[in-house]
């Protein structure tokens, strides 16, 4: 049973009242399978908030579990790596006995470091254990050119020898993040850019499982499960992943950007603040938008002027819907409307969450970027739009501004009730936007859906050029 942390339970305290309940030790790599084994057993989620990953890079972790790897994911940036990593203590058990007089985690029964083995030998039975929650025993660390073998693995701690221990005493050495992690899951983030004759000071960890600090003669017997994330080794010439390091980690995984537009969607309004409901206000986003902003993401990992060996995150998608709802949300507070819902011209503020998201192949010119930008936007507009109505269909609309008088004003700081009335004036906009709302599910009799599905309707033309936009003293007009 799962209890809380920190939950106050009776647990054996001592050595030897842990060994009379009848504890057995299993290693980190043990403990993980056969706690999978028993998830996939009881049909519960292995990563729970995981989307887009069912069938082709979760099964691939799990192989690498029940096969006891150490394991690689390499993927571009915002493809969840270091969200998965952190989700691998899931499958730990959720308390663990230590030795309580040591910062080194260990089997209290049958000790393999050698602090803990004089621990046990000193006090016997009555060695006093502490309990771990499952958390306490991940360490991760982000890979920067300043880590130093220390940091992973241990040095001469020149204090303890100040205090008077000698330089041949075991007792003055300090001892690194891996160490520190046994009896549990050591991550380290970004692998490439970890210094190659760093990577060199993990071949026996990873492969021997043990490590040696300094010139001390013990070796330290090393029970952890290591994992790691980076990106392609052609992403950058920052580094590389040395080729020993990475025959000896037993998987390597790849992962990928949502294969379908829906999963993207889903990932979006999972990890983006879109509930800015309160004051007496509420914010409604169409679902069309939302399909808008993914096809962005879409868009862009397909144009041959953005950088694919980059990448485009999905922190792009989170970043745009949030940017879309808080637009709306300045209209709402400008006009102080009750009702606001988001719209096309909403989408033109969503430079600022694509700026540093989208790496251009070539010239890094500011312009460039902004009309990739709107080019992409205006791309993801069209491509919507297609599914749910056709441009042919709405000749009738086009020839409502062929006189040239007929002009609609739109844009972000445009009050609904005065962007409503343009559409009443124009009867065939006004069922066109009904068609496109009812289509979409949206209420029809909803001014503020109204007028968005009208922008809607309004933009998939421009983009189709069958309608022509400018702009004049900031505000946005339609015509012929």
């Amino acid at each position: 049973m799962n209890r809380p942390k920190g939950a106050k339970v009776n647990r054996p305290k001592t050595v030897g009242a842990l060994r009379e309940t009848g504890y057995r030790c299993r290693s980190v790599k043990d403990e993980m399978r056969e706690n999978l084994i028993a998830r996939l057993e009881g049909d519960e989620p292995i990563f729970p908030g995981i989307i887009g990953y069912d069938d082709t890079v979760i099964p691939q972790i799990v192989n690498a579990v029940l096969a006891r790897h150490d394991m690689l994911l390499l993927g571009l940036r915002g493809q969840a790596k270091t969200r998965i990593i952190r989700m691998l203590p899931l499958l730990l058990d959720e308390w663990m006995p230590t030795p309580a007089a040591s910062d080194l985690p260990d089997d209290p029964l049958e000790p393999k470091l050698p602090p803990n083995r004089r621990l046990l030998a000193e006090h016997g039975d009555e060695m006093e254990i502490r309990w771990i929650h499952r958390d306490e025993r991940f360490h991760e660390k982000l890979a920067t050119p300043d880590v130093t073998i220390a940091d992973l693995i241990g040095e001469i701690d020149l204090v303890k020898h100040a205090e008077g221990r000698h330089l041949a005493d075991e007792g003055v050495l300090h001892y690194g993040l891996i160490p520190r992690t046994n009896r549990g899951i050591f991550a380290i983030n970004e692998l490439p850019d970890l210094a190659p004759r760093i990577q060199v000071g993990l071949f026996n960890a990873l492969e021997e499982r043990d490590v040696q600090i300094r010139g001390f003669p013990v070796r330290m017997a090393l029970d952890v499960c290591m994992a790691f994330t980076a990106n392609p080794e052609d992403y950058t010439n920052r580094g590389r992943i040395v080729t020993p390091l990475k025959d000896r980690i037993g998987s390597v995984i790849r992962t990928h950007y949502p294969v379908r537009a829906e999963d993207g969607i889903a990932i979006t309004e999972a990890n983006a603040w879109l509930d800015r409901n309160g004051d007496g206000r509420s914010i409604c986003i169409p679902h069309y938008l939302l399909e808008v902003i993914e096809e962005i993401a879409r868009v862009a990992r397909s144009s041959p002027h953005v950088n694919q060996q980059s990448g485009v995150s999905v922190r792009m998608s989170i970043a745009s819907a949030e940017l879309l709802v808080s637009n709306a949300e300045r209209r709402c507070i400008m006009h102080g409307e009750r009702h606001v819902v988001p719209r096309i011209s909403d989408l033109h503020h969503l430079s600022a969450g694509c700026r540093g998201k989208v790496e251009l192949m070539l010239a890094e010119d500011e312009a460039a970027e902004e009309k990739l930008i709107r080019s992409i936007i205006g791309e993801a507009v069209k491509n919507i739009f297609d599914g749910y109505a056709k441009v042919a269909d709405l000749e009738e609309l086009i020839e409502a501004f062929h006189d040239h008088k007929t002009v609609v004003e739109i844009g972000d700081e445009v009050a609904t009730e005065v962007l409503v009335a343009a559409i009443e004036r124009i009867p065939v906009l006004k069922k066109a936007a009904a068609k496109m709302c009812a289509d979409a599910d949206r209420p029809v009799d909803d001014p503020a859906e109204l007028a968005s599905a009208a922008e809607f309707v309004l933009e998939a033309l421009f983009v189709n050029d069958r309608l022509s936009k400018y702009g004049y003293h900031g505000r946005t007009y339609f015509k012929r």
